[in-house]
């Protein structure tokens, strides 16, 4: 049991940071709808920046890093990132697509605790629609490839309008290659920081002030069907939710229902409660740190994307004066990104002393 994470909670000075989360590079090879990341020249973070983090975390009592990107495992030295994080006591998440899983599932099997899948669909053409490529039978091959190795995995389906009418298909899906948790939110259509300006703005014509949603939210004639639909998860898979494969409630993801109702009306968005802030940050490409995924850039930890990084110490950029000003600001309601976050996270005193 640990007291050292919980001054965190009562100020907006962090003393540690639990969660590390780093953008590994800009690269990707999905061709996603929602994102146009792919679209830019793939740059990866460089192994000077990875050190100087790598030689921080005992000192801020970093319990999680998560490797995410673009495709984290398109950076050429993700595993060796990996195992150096690993080998210091810290339980190292890949955050993936999938779709190199089962070409580099030694590596995986050897340098990562978990891994946590984005499986977006339950058919391979709604797949295809949504992610720009072929690569839905991959991606359950190089589950299936890491799960016999005996490495967690969790897939997160983010629900749109192409895919919640296959939201059983999808859990049937991740049920049969063996996954350890199913997990679902929606998509951030309301959020212009979110995920680090990848996302297509969607909220030009068509936004909820021009009288449609946004093009990847539910419209009014979905939200009645999505919620029948929910209705029918909760019954036909009752010993998935109570055996906790299916990582949120059926409250919770009714709450999702409530979310494209906010998005259709602008307003009554499901309450949210998360302490992110205090919690985590988001190391990106270039060394820039934001909060969590869905605020803006805080502070930074190293210069340039191009330049040889003249690095910052994490602990004294998690403390910048603006890094302290945004929480501040999102702590006392300023921050309307808050109000309307998809993906809230929430660690209580007790959840902290037990890391």
């Amino acid at each position: 049991m640990s007291w050292r994470h919980l001054p965190n909670l009562l100020q907006d000075r962090l003393t540690t940071l639990p969660i590390l989360i780093l953008y590994l590079t800009d690269g990707c090879n999905s061709r996603c709808i929602t994102c146009d990341i792919w679209r830019n020249p793939r740059l990866n973070m460089r192994r000077e920046l990875v050190d100087h983090l790598a030689s921080e975390v005992e000192a801020l009592g970093v319990r999680w890093v998560v490797l995410s990107g673009g495709e984290a495992m398109q950076h050429p030295h993700w595993p060796q990132i990996a195992a150096q994080f690993r080998d210091k006591g810290v339980r190292t998440i890949l955050l993936t697509n999938g779709l190199l899983l089962r070409r580099q599932a030694s590596d995986v099997i050897a340098h990562v605790d978990e891994v946590v899948v984005s499986l977006d669909a339950g058919t391979a053409a709604t797949y295809e629609a949504i992610r720009g490529v072929d690569g839905f039978e991959l991606l359950l091959d190089g589950i299936r490839a890491v799960r016999a190795g005996g490495v967690p995995v969790t897939t997160r389906t983010t629900i749109q309008r192409l895919n919640y009418a296959e939201l059983p298909q999808i859990i049937d899906a991740a049920k049969d290659v063996g996954v350890n948790s199913i997990s679902f939110l929606t998509v951030d259509v309301s959020n212009p920081y979110a995920f680090g300006d990848r996302l297509i703005a969607t909220l030009g014509p068509g936004a909820p002030d021009d009288h449609g949603p946004p093009s990847d939210a539910l419209t009014r004639d979905d939200i009645p069907q999505f919620a029948a639909i929910l209705n029918r998860v909760e019954r036909d898979y009752a010993e998935d939710f109570s055996s906790g494969r299916m990582a949120e409630s059926p409250a919770k993801l009714r709450r999702m229902v409530d979310y494209f109702q906010g998005v259709l009306n602008g307003d009554g968005f499901p309450s949210v409660r998360c302490n992110a802030p205090h919690l985590s940050a988001v190391v990106q490409v270039d060394g820039s740190l934001r909060p969590c995924y869905f605020l803006p850039v805080m502070a930074r930890a190293g210069s340039d994307k191009t330049a040889a990084p003249h690095v910052a110490p994490l602990r004294e950029a998690i403390n910048a004066p603006d890094a302290l000003a945004l929480r501040r600001a999102y702590r006392s309601g300023q921050r309307p990104e808050c109000a309307r976050c998809v993906c809230p996270l929430y660690k209580g005193p007790r959840a902290l002393m037990r890391l």
